[in-house]
C-alpha cells in the first residue's frame, strides 16, 4: 500500500527540495502535485483540501522564508502535517476493566475474526489472559474459524453452537471469564455485506450489556472512501473508540488510512500487514508517515527483529562470526530468522529509500532463492553443515537430488557461503588487530 502515493509525493519533494527561494507561486505549484497525489490515493476531498491549506499557510510563514534550505523546510512541514493527519501518536487500548471487554465490529469480510485472533495473540504476549468470544450467530463458519485460531494460538474460545441470542452468549462468556481468570474478552461480532439497522441495534444492545472499554471498527483498507462512510455510520450508532485497518499489504491506495482520523476523530489503533497471525502491529502515525514519504521505518524494523530473534541468539551468532566460526548451520539459521521478519519486500520497504530498491529489484525471486538455499542445507548431514570442506562432488550430487535442484545451484550457494565466511574471518582478524592496537596505545603515545 501507499506505493503510488509515496512515489508521487517523493517526486513533488524532489521539486520542492530544489527551491532556493519560496514564493506563493512556486509553493502553490508544488502543493498542487501533492493535492493530486492525495486525491488519486482516494483521500477524502475535504481532508485533502484542509491538509494542503494547512501546509500552504505554514510554508509561507516567516520561518520558512528565512531558512537556509526553504524547500527542505516545506518537506518537513508536510511530514509534520501528515503525522498530525494520521493521529500524531500511537493510541493504546483501554484495558482498565476486570475483565476488560473489547467489541470487534464491522462489515462482513473486513477481517474481524482474523483480527480478533491477532489481537488476542498480541495481548497474550503482553501478559494479558484473553478470551475469544464467538458472538457471530449468523455465520457458523465464523465460530469454526475463531475456534481454529484459538487452537493455533493456544488460547481459549467461548462459543455456543446453535445459540441465536447474542446477549445470552455474552452473559455466559462473562461468567466463564471470571471462573477461569480471563481478564480480557474479545467479542467477534456479526458482520453484514452492508450496514443494516437490525445489526446495528443488536450491537447497541450488546454494548449496553457488556459496557466495553473499547469498540474497535475493523475496516478493509482496500474499500477506500467507502471505509470512511462506514466508519462514520458505526461511530454515530456505537461511539467507536478506534479502528483496525486490515490488508495494508495489498494494492489499496491508502485513502482510508489518511482520512479516518480526520473524518471520525477516532484513532487507528492497529493495522494488519499480512495474513499470518504475527503480521499485526500497533499503528504509529509518525512511522507510517515516514514509510509513505520514503523515509522508511527503522524503529519498526528493529522492534520486529527483536521479537523474531532473542538477544542470546544474536550474541551467540555475533561471537561465532567474530571468531570466524560461521558455519552452514549458522547460515541456515540466519535465513530462517530473516523469514520471521516477514516478506523480504516488506522488510526492505522499512529501510530509508527501500521502496525504490524494492521497485528496482525482484525481491520475490530473491526470497525463492533463500528458500532453495534452506532446502539445500536441509539435505546435508549435521557434520556437513558444520564442516563444508567435506562437500566433495559425490556429496554435492546427493544434496542436489535431495533438495530438487541442480549441482550448479548447490555450487553457487556454496560459493556465496564461502565468500561470506571469508569476509567474516577478515572482519574477525580486523577486530582482534584493533583490540591489540588499543591495548598498545598507552605505551605508544604516552611518552
Amino acid at each position: 500500500m501507499f506505493e503510488s502515493l509515496g512515489s508521487k509525493l517523493q517526486q513533488a519533494f524532489r521539486n520542492l527540495r530544489g527551491l532556493g527561494k519560496i514564493s506563493e507561486a512556486n509553493v502553490s505549484d508544488s502543493l498542487r502535485e501533492v493535492r493530486l497525489a492525495l486525491l488519486e490515493a482516494d483521500v477524502n476531498f475535504k481532508v485533502a483540501r484542509d491538509f494542503i491549506e494547512q501546509v500552504r499557510v505554514k510554508s509561507l510563514g516567516q520561518a520558512v522564508i528565512t531558512s537556509i534550505q526553504p524547500g527542505q523546510q516545506i518537506v518537513k512541514i508536510i511530514q509534520d502535517e501528515l503525522i498530525a493527519l494520521l493521529g500524531s501518536e500511537n493510541a493504546g487500548l483501554n484495558l482498565s476493566g476486570n475483565p476488560a471487554c473489547l467489541l470487534m465490529v464491522g462489515l462482513h469480510g473486513s477481517g474481524k475474526t482474523t483480527s480478533s485472533g491477532k489481537l488476542a495473540r498480541l495481548l497474550h504476549k503482553q501478559g494479558r489472559a484473553p478470551l475469544l468470544v464467538a458472538a457471530d450467530v449468523y455465520r457458523p463458519a465464523a465460530m469454526d474459524q475463531l475456534e481454529t485460531l484459538g487452537k493455533q494460538l493456544g488460547l481459549p474460545v467461548f462459543l455456543k453452537r446453535g445459540e441465536t441470542d447474542v446477549l445470552r452468549i455474552a452473559r455466559e462468556a462473562l461468567v466463564f471469564a471470571q471462573q477461569n481468570q480471563r481478564n480480557t474478552l474479545i467479542f467477534d461480532t456479526a458482520g453484514r455485506l452492508q450496514i443494516d439497522e437490525p445489526l446495528v441495534q443488536e450491537l447497541v444492545r450488546l454494548r449496553d450489556l457488556v459496557k466495553p472499554q473499547e469498540i474497535l471498527l475493523v475496516l478493509d483498507a482496500a474499500t477506500g472512501q467507502e471505509a470512511v462512510n462506514v466508519a462514520t455510520h458505526f461511530d454515530q450508532a456505537l461511539s467507536i473508540t478506534g479502528s483496525i485497518l486490515t490488508k495494508l499489504d495489498g494494492d489499496a491506495r491508502g485513502g482510508a488510512a489518511l482520512s479516518m482520523k480526520a473524518v471520525t476523530g477516532k484513532p487507528i489503533k492497529f493495522i494488519g500487514v499480512g495474513e499470518k497471525l504475527d503480521e499485526f502491529e500497533p499503528f504509529h502515525p509518525e512511522r507510517m508517515a515516514s514509510r509513505i514519504l520514503g523515509m522508511g521505518d527503522v524503529v519498526g524494523l528493529v522492534e520486529r527483529a527483536a521479537e523474531a530473534v532473542s538477544e542470546a541468539d544474536a550474541q551467540r551468532m555475533e561471537e561465532r562470526m567474530r571468531k570466524g566460526q560461521f558455519s552452514l548451520a549458522d547460515f541456515q539459521e540466519q535465513l530462517r530468522q530473516m523469514s520471521k521478519l516477514g516478506s523480504l519486500e516488506n522488510v526492505v520497504k522499512m529501510l530509508p529509500g527501500g521502496a525504490e530498491i524494492a521497485k528496482a529489484n525482484d525481491l520475490t525471486k530473491q526470497e525463492r532463492e533463500f528458500r532453495r538455499m534452506d532446502g539445500m542445507i536441509c539435505s546435508m548431514t549435521a557434520q556437513e553443515r558444520l564442516n563444508p570442506h567435506l562437500l566433495n562432488a559425490k556429496r554435492r550430487v546427493r544434496i542436489a537430488k535431495g533438495s530438487g535442484v541442480t549441482v550448479t545451484e548447490v555450487n553457487t550457494m556454496l560459493n556465496k557461503f564461502n565468500q561470506m565466511q571469508q569476509m567474516m574471518k577478515k572482519m574477525g582478524k580486523f577486530q582482534r588487530m584493533m583490540g591489540k592496537m588499543g591495548g598498545a596505545a598507552p605505551g605508544l603515545f604516552g611518552r
